[in-house]
C-alpha cells in the first residue's frame, strides 16, 4: 500500500461526550466509510450499543469492534494490535478508522502502538482529539484546591500528594491535536471564557481549542488533520513519562455493575440514582434500564451529580429486559453503600 489509512484517536475523561460526538460524526460522515474501535472501562458495553443504533452506511454494525477488557492503553499487545490487523486486512473498504478510548485511558501508549511494524506501514494517526466536559471543568472536578494542599504541606512538609484525576486530565490534554471543550452551552459567557483561558495554558504548541455543544462538530474539522502523531510522541509525553516512568495502571479507580429489579417505574429509578450520585462522589454512571410501562430501553448517563436519561430504542424480541448500571469512581468509594442506595 502506498497510501496509509488515517486513524483518529478520540480521548477524554469519563462523561466528556465522546460517544455522542462520534454518533453525530457518523450521521454526517460525508460519504466516508468508517470503522470504529470502542474501549470501555466496565463490562456493560453501553457506548457500543449506542453507536450500533446509528443505522448508518458510514459505519455498519460489522464495522464496530468493542474491547471491554479494561483500558486499551494497558492491553495494546493483547487486544489493540490484533484488532487493528483484523480491520486492516479489509482496509480497502475503509476511508478512516476511529478509536474511542476509555475515559480512564492514557492516549500515549495507544498512539505509540502505531509504530508497531505491521501497523506502521499501513495506517497513521491522523489526529488525537481530546474532549473536555466544560461544566465539570468549571466545577473544579479535574483540579485540586491548591490553597488547601499548600496549607497541608506547610503544616507537614512530608505530605505527598498525587491527584490521579488531575494527572490523567493533563496527560489527555497534552496528547491532543484538537481539544474540544464540549457542553459549552451549559456555561455562561463569562464561565466559558474563564475555562477556555484555563485550558489554553495547558495546550501544546500547535494544538487547537474548539467549543462544542452536544458533541456537534463537522467531520471536516476533525478528520484530515494529517498530524502523524505516532512520529511526534516526544512532544506528547505523559506525566509519568516526563518523570522517567513508563508503567501505567488504574489502581486508583474501580468499576462495578449493579443489577436492579426491572419492576421499577422510570421516576422511582431516576429518584434512586439522583439520590445516589448526589450523596456519593461517583465519577461516572451509565447503563440501560427496563422500566414499568414502557417497551423501550431507557439509557441512563450520569457525570458527577448530573443525570440524563432517554428512551433510545425498543427492546428487541430476543433481548432480556434488564436494568444494569456501570458505576466508576476512585478506589476509596463505598461500593456497598452505593449498591444499597441504588436499590432504595
Amino acid at each position: 500500500m502506498t497510501t496509509k489509512i488515517p486513524a483518529t484517536v478520540i480521548t477524554g475523561f469519563l462523561g466528556a461526550g465522546k460517544t455522542t460526538m462520534i454518533r453525530n460524526l457518523l450521521l454526517n460522515a460525508g460519504g466516508r466509510r468508517i470503522a470504529l474501535i470502542i474501549n470501555e472501562y466496565g463490562d456493560v458495553g453501553v457506548d457500543g450499543e449506542i453507536l450500533k443504533g446509528c443505522g448508518q452506511q458510514a459505519c455498519k454494525e460489522e464495522d464496530i469492534v468493542e474491547l471491554a477488557n479494561g483500558c486499551i492503553c494497558c492491553t495494546v499487545a493483547d487486544d489493540f494490535v490484533p484488532t487493528m490487523n483484523k480491520i486492516l486486512n479489509r482496509a480497502d473498504q475503509l476511508d478512516h478508522i476511529i478509536i474511542e478510548t476509555s475515559g480512564l485511558a492514557l492516549p500515549q501508549p495507544l498512539v505509540r502502538a502505531f509504530n508497531w511494524p505491521d501497523i506502521k506501514s499501513r495506517v497513521t494517526v491522523d489526529g488525537v482529539i481530546t474532549m473536555v466536559d466544560a461544566k465539570a471543568l468549571n466545577e473544579g472536578r479535574f483540579a485540586d484546591n491548591e490553597e488547601a494542599i499548600a496549607a497541608q504541606r506547610a503544616a507537614d512538609p512530608n505530605v505527598e500528594h498525587e491527584n490521579p484525576i488531575q494527572e490523567l486530565f493533563n496527560d489527555q490534554i497534552n496528547s491532543a491535536d484538537i481539544v474540544l471543550l464540549n457542553k459549552a452551552d451549559l456555561l455562561s459567557a463569562d464561565q466559558l471564557l474563564a475555562v477556555s483561558n484555563q485550558l489554553k495554558q495547558k495546550l501544546r504548541p500547535g494544538s487547537r481549542l474548539v467549543h462544542t455543544s452536544q458533541g456537534v462538530i463537522s467531520a471536516d474539522v476533525l478528520l484530515g488533520q494529517k498530524a502523524g502523531a505516532e512520529e511526534d510522541m516526544h512532544n506528547r509525553l505523559s506525566t509519568h513519562e516526563k518523570e522517567g516512568e513508563v508503567q501505567h495502571d488504574h489502581d486508583d479507580f474501580i468499576s462495578f455493575i449493579v443489577e436492579l429489579p426491572s419492576e421499577q417505574t422510570k421516576d422511582s429509578l431516576l429518584a434512586c440514582i439522583t439520590k445516589t450520585i448526589t450523596t456519593y462522589d461517583i465519577l461516572r454512571m451509565k447503563g440501560f434500564a427496563s422500566v414499568v410501562g414502557s417497551d423501550a430501553r431507557l439509557l441512563v448517563q450520569a457525570v458527577g451529580p448530573r443525570l440524563n436519561s432517554y428512551f433510545d430504542r425498543a427492546w428487541g424480541t430476543d433481548e432480556t429486559r434488564r436494568t444494569q448500571l456501570v458505576v466508576i469512581g476512585e478506589k476509596a468509594m463505598d461500593v456497598g453503600a452505593i449498591e444499597a442506595s441504588l436499590r432504595g
